[in-house]
């Protein structure tokens, strides 16, 4: 999401400016934010002041989660930044950059039928917002008051963008929201009742679109209607990410994620009956009141499910946050005993999915020379052939790693 947001930038001003990879040569530096976790909200200010040595001169913008939820307090912690932008109002960015000391962070702004000029450094492949904000209440999570509530993008302006790409020549597209299987709960604009297997259905009907990738769908709306479209529509890639955050279902209750162990690992059994699915997840580790029980209800669904990648953090209480203000904190030290153990865990299924991959044809769009995605988004090396850019291959592996696979083309490219 933090990706389109900055590609939404670079388009908006793409008028006034280009891009550089040289900081040196910028008149404009811009930071675009994360405040999931706080080490990219403390990296922020090291980062700000490596690239002002660098170059004193540029002007200096921050944007994104961080800047809506610490707005004018960034201006004072690095006077030098001529502008905050929050991640609401990407679409205000000529305005921020007009005004000096500008700090624009509404979350209540709504760029839902806003038409940004579009840049993607993919040719082959794009991210599409399909709504904005968040309405969930976990404790743990400081979105819901950096990207305001919840508002679906129209149905038909996310078609004609789909559209004008296919047209362009891309063909994977990802659907971007924070719970994108409850798209069509809210818009801003009157609507006809759509909801997010609709629009699946909508988009896969748009000729040169070959692929449909979405991210993240939450558990608690995965109904079945959506999981029949999942795991019978050609063109929707066979990867689900699905956020478990813990396997206990009294540590859910407190996170406020509104499903149990039972009914994630329901939607689950589900979804392994798709052939050659992979399934990736996040795992906080040591959330306030986890004991070495709830740790180890986690340990046997991941045990169970088997995912093929995980995101596992160790909890990082946020501000904003109901969850920061538990009293029963989880040691430090005894929360990354627990992500030590979670990942070696994990190491050990990856190691025993890698030998199951080799023999395999997986479909694979080639997205640089010698390097693609399957459908269920491992990553492929395979011939270094420039005129394979851009094509779906048929790639039989050859060899597997825990991260990467290894094969080579069997069958010509359409």
């Amino acid at each position: 999401m933090n990706v389109k947001d900055s590609e939404h930038i670079i388009g908006e001003l793409s008028e006034s400016y280009t891009t550089t990879e040289n900081p040196k040569e910028a008149d404009l530096i811009i930071l675009n934010t994360c405040s999931v976790r706080e080490k990219p909200v403390q990296k922020l200010f090291s980062e700000l002041g490596a690239l002002r040595k660098i170059n004193p001169k540029a002007k200096f913008g921050v944007c994104g989660c961080t800047a809506s939820h610490m707005g004018e307090e960034i201006i004072k912690k690095a006077p030098y930044v001529s502008f905050v932008l929050g991640a609401r109002n990407t679409s205000r960015i000529k305005e921020a950059i007009k005004k000096e000391k500008a700090v624009i962070t509404d979350i209540d702004y709504d760029e839902t039928t806003y038409v940004f000029k579009n840049v993607h450094k993919n040719p082959y492949k794009d991210f599409v917002n399909i709504m904005v904000g968040c309405d969930k209440k976990c404790t743990f999570c400081i979105v819901p008051k950096t990207r305001g509530k919840e508002i679906s993008i129209p149905l038909d302006l996310i078609l004609k963008q789909i559209e004008n790409l296919a047209k362009e020549g891309v063909k994977e597209i990802t659907l971007l929201g924070q719970n994108v299987n409850n798209y069509g709960k809210r818009f801003s604009v009157p609507h006809p009742k759509v909801d997010f297997t609709d629009l699946l259905r909508e988009v896969s009907k748009i000729e040169g679109i070959e692929r449909i990738r979405f991210t993240s769908p939450h558990p608690l709306h995965a109904d079945d209607k959506f999981l029949e479209e999942f795991a019978t529509n050609p063109k929707i890639c066979k990867h689900i990410h699905f956020p478990l955050q813990s396997g206990s279902t009294k540590i859910l209750k407190a996170m406020k994620r509104g499903y149990s162990k039972e009914w994630f690992l329901n939607r689950c059994e589900i979804l392994r009956q798709i052939p050659d699915i992979a399934i990736s997840t996040d795992i906080i580790v040591g959330f306030p009141g986890e004991s070495e029980e709830d740790f180890n209800e986690t340990l046997q669904v991941v045990e169970k499910v088997k995912f093929e990648q995980i995101f596992s953090f160790v909890y990082s209480p946020r501000p904003l946050t109901e969850a920061a203000t538990f009293e029963n904190q989880v040691p430090k030290e005894i929360a990354k005993k627990r992500l030590w153990r979670l990942q070696d865990l994990h190491t050990k299924i990856l190691e025993e999915t890698a030998k199951k991959q080799v023999g395999k044809v997986y479909k694979v769009l080639v997205e640089e020379i010698g390097m693609g995605k399957s459908d269920n988004f491992f990553t492929v090396k395979l011939d270094k052939d420039p005129n394979l850019l851009g094509k779906i291959v048929d790639v039989k592996i050859t060899k597997a790693n825990k991260h990467t696979l290894e094969g080579e083309l069997v069958k010509d490219f359409k």
